[in-house]
This record gives C-alpha cells, sequence and structure tokens, in this order.
C-alpha cells in the first residue's frame, strides 16, 4: 500500500495499450522445447507467433546472446522472425556473443544493435556425427550386429564410421545449409551473396569489426534498441512486455521436482566441474548440421 502511494517520476508514462516484446534468446539453439535454459526451436517459435499476431504488441525486440546450435532449429526461429518483420518492426540486440546461428536469428531485423566488444558473425556450419565404434568395443565391451533395409539405413550410427558416399552426401548438405545461410545474411543486411561469403566461412568479428563490415548498424545496449523500436512504430507511450513468460511457482516446483533437480544436485556437488560437464553435455546432444561457434566463451 505504500508503495502504491509513492509519488511518481516526473517523466512517468502512465499506463498505455501500446507494448513493445522484448523477447530475451539466451543459451545454445536446439530443436524442440525441452529445455528453459536454451533457445528452444518450438518455445521461441510459438513466442514470436504471439507477439505477431498480437496487434497490442507494435514492435519486437529480440535480446540475443548464444554461439549458435542447430542448423535447422535457427532455420525455424529465423523463419518466424522474417514473418514478424513485415508486420511490425524488428529490431535485434546482441548482448556478449551473437555468432553463428546467434547471428542466423536476427538477420530479418530491420536494425541490429550491438556493442563494439560483442563476438559475432562466425556465419558457417559444420555436421557432427560420432563414431565410437572403438570406445564402446575397448572400453566397454559393447559391440552392434545390424540389421538394414538398405545400404545407407543407419547413416549417422555411432557404431560405424561414414563411408565415402555418405560423407560426400553429408558435405552437399552442409553446402546447402551454407548457401541458405548467407543468402538470408546477404537479403536481410541488403549485402551481395559474394562479399558475405567473403566475411563469413567461419570467422568471428568484434561488433566494432562487425560494424565496418556491415553485420552491424549501430552500438548500445537494450534501452537503446527499445527506443529504436518505439520510433519505428511511430510510438511514445508504451509498456515492456518480457517473454517469453516465466513459470509460475507451481510449474516451477514441477520442474525442480523432476529433471532440473538432478541438474541442480550436480552444481551443488560439483561447483567447479559442473562447467566442464555441461559443455560436455552439449557436445553430446549436438548432433547433424550445426551453426554454432566451434568453441565456448565465458565473459567475468
Amino acid at each position: 500500500n505504500q508503495y502504491t502511494k509513492a509519488l511518481k517520476p516526473k517523466d512517468e508514462k502512465g499506463y498505455s495499450r501500446n507494448k513493445i516484446a522484448v523477447i530475451y534468446a539466451s543459451g545454445n539453439i536446439i530443436e524442440g522445447e525441452k529445455d528453459d535454459n536454451n533457445i528452444s526451436s518450438e518455445v521461441f517459435a510459438r513466442t514470436i507467433r504471439k507477439a505477431r499476431e498480437d496487434s497490442s504488441i507494435k514492435a519486437i525486440v529480440l535480446r540475443v546472446n548464444s554461439g549458435g546450435g542447430s542448423a535447422l532449429a535457427s532455420e525455424i526461429i529465423w523463419r518466424e522472425l522474417d514473418l514478424a518483420r513485415k508486420v511490425k518492426p524488428v529490431i535485434a540486440s546482441m548482448g556478449d556473443v551473437a555468432a553463428s546461428g546467434g547471428y542466423y536469428i536476427v538477420t530479418p531485423a530491420d536494425t541490429i544493435i550491438s556493442s563494439p566488444v560483442t563476438l559475432t558473425g562466425s556465419i558457417g556450419v559444420f555436421g557432427v556425427y560420432f563414431n565410437a565404434k572403438g570406445f564402446f568395443n575397448n572400453k566397454l565391451g559393447i559391440s552392434a550386429d545390424v540389421e538394414k533395409t538398405n545400404r545407407h539405413a543407419d547413416f549417422g550410427s555411432p557404431f560405424r564410421s561414414l563411408d565415402a558416399n555418405e560423407k560426400q552426401i553429408l558435405q552437399q548438405v552442409i553446402d546447402n545449409v551454407y548457401e541458405t545461410f548467407i543468402t538470408h545474411v546477404a537479403e536481410g543486411r541488403n549485402m551481395q551473396k559474394d562479399a558475405v561469403d567473403k566475411i563469413g566461412e567461419g570467422r568471428v568479428w568484434s561488433g566494432s569489426n562487425a560494424k565496418n563490415i556491415g553485420l552491424v548498424d549501430d552500438f548500445g545496449g537494450l534501452n537503446k534498441a527499445i527506443e529504436i523500436a518505439a520510433e519505428k512504430a511511430g510510438i511514445k507511450q508504451y509498456r515492456i512486455v518480457e517473454l517469453p513468460r516465466l513459470k509460475s511457482p507451481i510449474e516451477q516446483l514441477i520442474t525442480e521436482l523432476s529433471g532440473e533437480a538432478k541438474l541442480q544436485k550436480i552444481k551443488q556437488e560439483l561447483p567447479y566441474q559442473f562447467r566442464y560437464y555441461y559443455h560436455l553435455q552439449n557436445i553430446i546432444d549436438s548432433k547433424g548440421i550445426m551453426a554454432r561457434l566451434p568453441f565456448d566463451i565465458e565473459i567475468y
């Protein structure tokens, strides 16, 4: 009651039906909707779609802090943001890292804002398939007998290496995904594909360098991105809505009693080693065509 009676600041905008949605995308980009600690394609595609269809939301700000991940998941999120851009202003705000898949998903934005020291670019893709046959045989004593309907039915199996034909097929798929990636960048940034290719091929740029080569429009933080969004939407009074919405206390409790409880227990028991466990788990979960930095960055 005391807080509600407090004097409002003179620059208080007051209540407004107009909203600017700030969507926070942080972590690895993964397929599905199974992980709250990463950028799950289905969750974020649904979130962007709802923001696009909500008439009270006049602009979208996507705040990205990601080194990338699944190329397919990145494409799903990219498509929804591209559809949203055709309806209302979309502004991208980069955090410490917005590279590879993290840059992939912001290419449709009308304006891209970063810090001079943001790590971005890394426009490139690679394929990840593990051959653990020797490990299973030598360390665990496990072997596999396979019956298959055709020669490539077990493509990508961890119990054998890819043959020459399969490597060629995989390379073609990687090349096609890379072509799609640089096409999105070229269209979003009004550049020639050849020019994008020259600054692509996995090269990592600082925000300062990225601005010089056309990957970033201006420097600033989240507040500046919101101001630009409001200006492009033509509104002066607005409210900020943060998405995806937080879980209710009951939902959080249920989550913690399930899979999250195990993760938190490991973190408590191994506070210093947990980062290595977390990175190893991400490597194990990574498969197929990836658009991500080939290393992890921690900024303190």
